[in-house]
């Protein structure tokens, strides 16, 4: 019923906008069929119209009015489409093609018809509400910041024009004046949750956590009801251990309804920081049910499990955890190791040996020492550590159970040896040998 008298009301603002000089004909019967959403007879109406009338701009404007009140309402977009080609200085029908092209996703047609349109009539807010909103959408808050600040200078108490300059600001990356903006829009109203939130964002991004949280109790109390406070202010309790006050939002949250993994969990984490172990074990679980691959949430009930003296199921899921955790520790090892070879390529070659030590953390290679020996044989010409990881080779391929070829185990000893030598390494030096 609501969306309905929406529509209607949005028809009659629509067709009591001037059309223009071109067309004096009366068509108020149409209109009112349109106003008594009669939208039947108004199509049939306008077809007769137009049966005459090809060229008549305005009656494509209002069967349009009249296809975009049906399902589908694909129709209407052609006869917009058409009225502002027939009329193009008629505004009103070049913001009906802008507004399908924006509300499908094709900002790239819209863009220019809402400059064109912002170029008439600058102060004219709807033509400017769609044109930022393409502006934001795509990181050009300096441009939406512009409109909005000439929005503001003709109303400096309107705080939603505050509201739209702060979330820019905040998008932009400009955190002092967003809160300083949205400072400015609580002071005109107190009541505006969304600016609550949004500051609170802020103040917890600045380091100010007890600002955030308070705003957000704040908020709670103008609005009971609405989940979103306490979630933020939930997963803000939790971020600084402030874990029986999270446990109390989140179990609020819980009972509204919501059965979201992350908030079951956290709350079972919560009981558990609480020392009520069994009331933890319930939501672990139950968390556990809805997403096995968590390997947090398998740790903690390892954990309780353990604690209960149930080794049985302690060590089922301790065995879970570390088969979850098993190709995240192998891909951490290959990654670290493809991060050295990128080092030792761009000639980073105290950072490429760190990275091979600390691959080694993941999984076991031998073959990495010989890589860091020959780095810092070759290209750092630190003969101590050469030897040293020259010899921790030879040392580690005893127990390997890789084979390497005897040819090339010979040569590293002989490296080594010629190394250990102060005579040769002399030699090497002087002119001429």
């Amino acid at each position: 019923m609501k969306s309905k008298i929406l529509a209607l009301i949005f028809i009659i603002f629509v067709i009591s906008l001037p059309v223009g000089a071109q067309n004096k004909t009366d068509y108020s019967k149409i209109d009112m069929m349109l106003i008594r959403s009669d939208f039947n007879r108004a199509i049939d109406s306008c077809k007769q119209i137009l049966a005459l009338d090809t060229l008549n701009s305005e009656i494509y404007y209002k069967l349009g009015l009249a296809y975009q009140n049906q399902v589908p309402d694909d129709k209407s977009f052609d006869c917009f489409l058409k009225a502002a080609t027939l009329s193009p200085e008629n505004s009103k029908y070049s913001f009906m093609v802008a507004k399908y092209y924006y509300n499908n996703g094709k900002v790239k047609q819209a863009e220019p018809l809402l400059l064109n349109l912002c170029a008439k009539d600058t102060m004219n807010w709807p033509y400017a509400y769609y044109l930022t909103s393409i502006y934001m959408q795509r990181g050009r808050y300096d441009e939406s910041i512009k409109i909005y600040n000439r929005f503001l200078k003709q109303d400096s108490s309107n705080y939603s024009i505050l509201d739209k300059l702060g979330f820019a600001s905040l998008r932009k990356g400009d955190f002092n004046e967003a809160i300083d903006l949205y400072n400015k829009t609580l002071a005109l109203n107190n009541k505006n949750t969304d600016a609550i939130k949004n500051l609170s964002f802020l103040y917890s991004s600045t380091n100010r956590v007890d600002t955030a949280l308070q705003l957000l109790t704040m908020g709670i109390k103008i609005d009971p009801v609405d989940m979103d406070l306490y979630i933020r202010r939930a997963a803000l309790n939790y971020l600084v251990n402030y874990t029986k006050r999270a446990l109390d939002d989140y179990l609020k949250i819980l009972a509204s309804g919501d059965s979201t993994f992350l908030y079951i969990k956290r709350a079972g984490i919560g009981y558990l920081n609480n020392l009520q172990q069994k009331e933890s074990l319930k939501y672990l679980l139950i968390a556990y049910s809805k997403d096995s691959s968590d390997y947090e949430t398998a740790s903690y009930i390892g954990q309780i499990y353990y604690h209960m003296n149930d080794p049985r199921n302690s060590i089922r899921y301790y065995k879970r955890v570390v088969k979850l955790l098993t190709p995240i520790t192998m891909q951490m090892g290959i990654a670290t190791i493809m991060l050295a070879e990128a080092q030792k390529n761009a000639g980073f070659y105290k950072e490429a040996i760190a990275s091979y030590l600390g691959a080694q953390k993941y999984s076991s290679d031998v073959n990495l020492y010989m890589i860091i020996a020959n780095l810092y044989d070759e290209k750092l010409k630190d003969i101590p550590k050469a030897i040293y990881y020259y010899e921790l080779f030879l040392d580690k391929i005893k127990k390997s159970q890789r084979n390497f070829k005897p040819d090339y185990v010979d040569k590293v000893k002989e490296r080594l040896e010629f190394l250990k030598n102060p005579d040769n390494l002399q030699e090497k030096k002087q002119p001429g040998k």
